[in-house]
């Protein structure tokens, strides 16, 4: 038996996966589990204990454990960053070999967390290096097995912040890489820090903002960044300060807030924008600018790297990932305005999902392993039996209904979206990623004009400005949709037909786009059903999803449902087939 567990570890996101001969058996983030706080970048003990338990084995049984970590990576590239800034290369170099000696204890961390021996381990241990591990995440778990074109950008991983691959059968061929100081994931970071949103993850709030502002910036935003005659980028120097030695990210901030993240952008910056706003002043309309033109030049910058790479490999499919790579908004721009034509990302395309590039990674280039595998859905976390629903209903205090079957159950919950209430689903197994796509969300009707607003005051608590998505029926995507995306993990963020813009104004943002999820009945059938209830109730093949949680990670247990149900004005909850309603 072949037994691979990949591991995301030392910073955030931390995350583990399990693959057994070659197929995926689970994968969770460290943050749904143990202390519950968002990108946490503890040692994902907890989710290996509950991998190994779910399958029934043991840390002993395990053939294979990898990182997404190489710690010999780009060598030569880091010796020459040392040379040439002795101050902060130093720092860093002492805290790349500070990683190494850590990563050099896994036996004894693992053994310990799974209360074994450490003298019993017999894995072998694979470092992966981080961007090749994230391109294998996406193109091992693809469909695609004929020429491929493979592309990885984020803020950084082993002192590199973007790769260029050719994938074919099982072979994935690095043609070219960005080294740092340049960044794309570090540019975002340091303008979404500019505007007042510094703390760590918050990238899709500038994404969110970006519509409400113009491309007043333009010409500022190619100073900082420039395109090269290479396919590649360069951010201006004097403008970014992430390298600097004195401005380090600390994971020991309590347990609120565990990250604090290092200021990505120099004081010179003013220069260009003026000064930057304290995150407890209000949002005006240069922010909204400032996250217009960011936007912009960050799409523009990706679409010159994807239309180099398409020269070098021609073809239609693309597979990406990366943190940058869940940046909706340009993933759409890209089938628009480059070759590429059918696109894959895996469900978790930022650092907790290069765990499952590095297991597959082992898989095909270290065993030698040709038997391929199809990532169709998002269900990889755990789940619950239905007595255990049945009793944290039955005990809520809350009125509750029981459903015989799914058809029932569909019926009754449609029922509830249709009439405008506010509906927690919680069903089988939890959602690998940071999406939450039809297990774990908070259902709603889009076609009410105050929906969006009511879930934004009442349940999340969260800023106005932020829009919802639409889960749509895959039949329906090119009715409501100018884009015909199959984006099954919410990856695409595509413009409504005019005609509908008005019609679902709670899932419609202000540029008229939808965070779209494609929903068919292979991966998710039971969603799909819900969905498909809806919509002959009420003509319309959507519902309005958001994640089932406020202001902390998504829920895992029943009874994190229930007590998230219960402090928010979510109206009803259907706890797998028993339905929860207030007075």
């Amino acid at each position: 038996m072949s037994a691979i567990l990949g591991l995301n570890a030392g910073h955030p996101d931390s995350a583990a996966c399990l693959v057994i001969d070659g197929k995926l058996v689970g994968a969770v983030a460290e943050e749904r589990l143990g202390e519950r706080y968002k990108h946490s970048p503890e040692f994902p003990e907890n989710a290996v204990r509950w991998l190994l338990a779910d399958n029934g084995l043991k840390l002993s049984d395990v053939t294979h454990v990898t990182m997404a970590r190489d710690s010999s990576a780009n060598r030569a590239a880091k010796i020459a960053y040392v040379a040439r800034n002795p101050v902060s290369g130093i720092s860093s170099a002492i805290e790349h070999f500070a990683k190494r000696k850590k990563s050099a204890s896994l036996v004894e961390t693992l053994a310990a967390a799974c209360g074994e021996d450490a003298a019993a381990q017999r894995f072998e241990t694979v470092p992966v290096e981080h961007h090749l591990a994230h391109i294998a995440s996406a193109y091992y778990l693809s469909p695609f097995e004929s020429l491929t074109a493979g592309f990885s950008y984020d803020a950084s991983g082993d002192f590199c912040s973007g790769m260029a691959a050719r994938c074919e059968g099982t072979t994935i061929a690095p043609l070219g890489k960005a080294l740092l100081p340049d960044s794309l994931g570090f540019f975002y970071t340091a303008m979404c820090q500019f505007i007042g949103f510094e703390r760590f993850g918050e990238e899709y709030k500038v994404m969110g903002l970006a519509p409400y502002g113009e491309d007043k910036y333009a010409d500022a935003m190619k100073r900082l960044v420039t395109l090269t005659d290479d396919g590649w980028f360069k951010l201006a120097p004097g403008y970014f300060g992430m390298h600097d030695p004195s401005r380090k990210d600390r994971t020991d901030a309590g347990p609120d807030e565990r990250i604090v993240v290092a200021r990505h952008y120099e004081d010179r910056m003013a220069d260009e924008f003026g000064a930057p706003r304290r995150r407890d002043e209000p949002l005006t309309q240069r922010e909204m600018d400032i996250a217009r033109s960011a936007q912009v030049r960050f799409e523009e910058a990706a679409i010159h790297c994807l239309n180099q790479l398409h020269t070098q490999v021609p073809t239609g499919q693309l597979v990406m990932a990366g943190g940058c790579a869940l940046n909706g908004v340009a993933n759409a721009r890209i089938l628009r305005e480059t070759p590429f034509t059918t696109p894959y990302l895996q469900a978790a395309a930022s650092d907790d999902g290069a765990c499952l590039g590095a297991a597959y990674h082992v898989w095909h280039a270290v065993e030698g392993r040709k038997e391929r595998f199809h990532m169709e859905h998002a269900a990889w976390g755990p789940g619950y039996p239905d007595e255990r629903n049945r009793k944290v209903a039955e005990e809520s205090g809350f009125r509750v209904q029981a459903c015989a079957d799914d058809d029932e159950l569909v019926e009754a919950a449609s029922a509830l979206i249709a009439e405008g209430l506010v509906t927690g689903w919680y069903q089988g197994r939890s959602e690998w990623g940071p999406r939450a796509l039809g297990n774990r969300s908070i259902l709603a009707n889009p076609a009410i004009l105050t929906m969006k607003d009511t879930i934004n005051a009442k349940i999340k608590r969260r800023e106005s400005f932020r829009p919802f998505a639409p889960s749509v029926l895959r039949e329906d995507v090119p009715v409501y949709f100018e884009q015909d995306v199959y984006s099954p993990f919410m990856m695409h963020v595509v413009k409504l037909r005019p005609e509908w813009q008005g019609r679902l104004p709670a899932i419609t943002h202000v540029d008229g786009t939808g965070r779209l999820q494609s929903v068919d009945p292979a991966s998710n059938p039971l969603y799909h059903k819900l969905i498909s209830a809806f919509k002959r109730r009420t003509g319309i093949g959507m519902v309005l999803n958001t994640s089932f949680n406020e202001n902390e990670p998504v829920v895992d247990t029943p009874e994190q449902a229930l007590a998230c149900f219960a402090r928010t004005e979510m109206d009803a909850l259907c706890l797998g087939r028993y339905i929860l309603r207030k007075d």
